[in-house]
C-alpha cells in the first residue's frame, strides 16, 4: 500500500515543480514588461525612433501656440537618427508670437536635418510661416496658401453696458494703459498704438517671406495683401516650390539632398495631456480609440476652435468664418 501512495507523491511534487516555474516564468515576464515600459515613460514614446535611419513625419494641425509640447517634440527630432523630415502642415495659423517660436524650432532643425514642408488642406497665416522654416514647400494644387498678415481682435460692448445702464469704472496711471477694452469705445490714440504694433509685426511677417521665398519688393507686394491662394497660383507666386504630396517630398529629397528613398517614414506624435486638452479633445481621443473615426475628427475640430477663440495677443490666422 506504501508504494502507491509513494508514486502519487511524486507526482503530486513533479506537478507542484511545474506550477512553481510556471508562475516564476509569468512574474519574470511580467517585470520585465514593466521595467520596459518604465523605460518608455521616462525616455519617451519616441524613444525606438531615435536609434535606427529613418524619415521622420512631423505633423503640424490645428491652431499654432509654439507650445513646449511641441517644440520638445522638435528638439527630439533634432536629437534623433531621423536622416529628414516631412513637415505635414494643416494649419490656418494662430498667435504671432507662437509661430515665430515654431518657425525658429523648425529653423535650428533644418540646420541639421533636411526639411520639406508638405502642405495638406491649409498652410496659411502663422501656418504658412511654419511652412517657411522648411528648405521645400509641396503642397497639392487646390491646397491653400498665403494669407500673409496680422490682426488684433478684442469685443466692445460699450454700446450694450450703455443700453442696459451698466458703466465700468476705472482708475489708471495713463490714458492707453489697458486700452483698448472692451468697456469703452476705443479712442484713436489706442487705435494707432495697435496699429502700430500690428504693422510692427507684418513687417516681420513680410520680410520673412522676402527672405526665404527670394522675392523682390514687387513680388512681396502682389501676396501680402491679406490673401489666401491655390498651390497652383502659388507656383507663379513663389509661395511653393512644386505641386504634389509625400511622394514629391521624399523624390526631392532623395534627389537634392542624397537621402535614401528606401527609408521607412514614421510619425513623431507629442504625447497627450487630456487634462490639458478639456472634455472635446478627451471625447474624441475615446472615440479615435472606438474607430468612430467621423465624431472624433468633429470633436477634435471642436477643441480646436474653442482654444481659438481663447488666443490672446497678435493672430496670424485665417478662417473664412471671420475669426481672422
Amino acid at each position: 500500500m506504501a508504494e502507491p501512495l509513494f508514486s502519487d507523491y511524486l507526482v503530486e511534487r513533479r506537478l507542484l515543480r511545474r506550477q512553481v516555474s510556471f508562475w516564476r516564468i509569468a512574474a519574470f515576464s511580467v517585470l520585465v514588461l514593466g521595467v520596459f515600459a518604465l523605460g518608455l515613460r521616462l525616455v519617451g514614446a519616441e524613444a525606438p525612433l531615435r536609434f535606427t535611419p529613418h524619415v521622420a513625419r512631423l505633423s503640424i494641425e490645428g491652431v499654432i501656440t509654439g507650445d513646449r509640447g511641441t517644440l520638445k517634440l522638435i528638439h527630439d527630432i533634432e536629437e534623433s537618427e531621423a536622416a529628414a523630415v516631412l513637415l505635414s502642415i494643416e494649419s490656418p495659423g494662430g498667435t504671432t508670437a507662437g509661430a515665430e517660436r515654431l518657425y525658429d524650432a523648425l529653423r535650428r532643425l533644418a540646420a541639421k536635418k533636411p526639411v520639406v514642408a508638405v502642405v495638406g488642406t491649409l498652410a496659411a497665416s502663422g501656418g504658412y510661416i511654419a511652412a517657411l522654416g522648411a528648405d521645400q514647400i509641396v503642397a497639392q494644387g487646390t491646397s491653400l496658401v498665403g494669407s500673409i498678415g496680422v490682426l488684433v481682435q478684442y469685443p466692445n460692448v460699450a454700446k450694450l453696458l450703455e443700453t442696459v445702464g451698466v458703466k465700468v469704472e476705472d482708475v489708471k496711471s495713463s490714458p492707453l494703459k489697458a486700452a483698448p477694452n472692451m468697456f469703452e469705445p476705443t479712442s484713436p490714440e489706442a487705435r494707432a498704438a495697435l496699429a502700430s504694433i500690428v504693422n510692427d509685426s507684418y513687417e516681420w511677417f513680410k520680410s520673412l517671406v522676402k527672405e526665404r521665398r527670394g522675392m523682390d519688393d514687387s513680388q512681396l507686394a502682389a501676396v501680402a495683401d491679406g490673401r489666401v491662394f491655390t498651390g497652383r497660383q502659388g507656383i507663379a507666386l513663389h509661395l511653393v516650390d512644386r505641386l504634389g504630396g509625400e511622394r514629391e517630398a521624399i523624390d526631392w529629397l532623395e534627389r537634392e539632398k542624397a537621402v535614401r528613398k528606401d527609408l521607412p517614414v514614421r510619425d513623431w506624435k507629442r504625447d497627450r495631456s487630456w487634462e490639458r486638452l478639456g472634455l472635446l479633445s478627451l471625447s474624441a481621443g475615446v472615440a479615435e480609440f472606438l474607430h468612430l473615426d467621423g465624431i472624433g475628427q468633429l470633436l477634435e475640430r471642436g477643441a480646436d476652435l474653442a482654444r481659438e477663440r481663447m488666443l490672446d495677443g497678435l493672430l496670424s490666422i485665417w478662417q473664412v468664418d471671420g475669426v481672422g
